[in-house]
This record gives structure tokens, sequence and C-alpha cells, in this order.
């Protein structure tokens, strides 16, 4: 009777403990960062792994009054590519913040708890 018992108070403690992981490991989510780019290097964009744009580089070369729908392609194209690749980092960075609390279960993705 009293193992169950045990039992539970143990998977309640793993879950309070998941809980704390996971807000330090999203908290620290701003800290990672990545930069992707268009056009050649023309234009720059960095997010971090909180899906927030954070910087954006535009070569002077490229800002002309008269063709701004390419520079607005080039712009979307490079803030687009950087929230692409930053989905693997995200989804590392919170398997290892949750490393060992819970045991492997196939299918259970913390990274898809971020969107």
């Amino acid at each position: 009777m009293f193992g169950n018992m045990a039992d539970m108070m143990g998977l309640m403690g793993k879950m309070k403990d998941l809980q704390s992981r996971m807000k330090d490991a999203q908290d620290q989510l701003a800290t990672i960062t990545l930069t992707a780019e268009s056009g050649g290097g023309m234009v720059k964009a960095t997010v971090n792994g909180q899906k927030a744009l954070i910087g954006l580089e535009i070569d002077k070369d490229l800002v002309n009054p008269d063709d701004t729908e390419m520079l607005q392609d080039l712009i979307v194209a490079a803030v687009n590519k950087a929230f692409e690749n930053i989905e693997p980092k995200i989804k590392e960075h919170l398997q290892k913040a949750t490393d060992g609390v819970l045991p492997n279960i196939p299918g259970l993705d913390f990274g898809s708890l971020m969107k």
C-alpha cells in the first residue's frame, strides 16, 4: 500500500524537477542564437531560441528606393531560413535540459512545447 504512495510521491518530485528544468531551459533559449543569410550574404538575420528576430543586417548597396520588392524578399528569405535552422538547436537544448528526469519515451518531444 505504501509502496504505491512512495512511487507516486517520487513521480510528483520528478515532475516538479522537470518543470523547474523546463523553465530554466526556456529562459536560457534567449542565449542561443543563429544567423542566416540571403542574397549571397547581403541580408543577414539573427534569431534566438525564443524565436525572436534580434538582428538584421542589410548591405547598403542593396538599399534602392526603386527596388524595395527585392529587398523585402531577401529579408523574408533570411528571416525564414534563420527560424528554420534554429529549430534543431532548440530541440537539442531542451533535450539536454530534461535528460535523466523522465524515462526516454518514444515520440515525447519537449521541443513541441515551445510552439
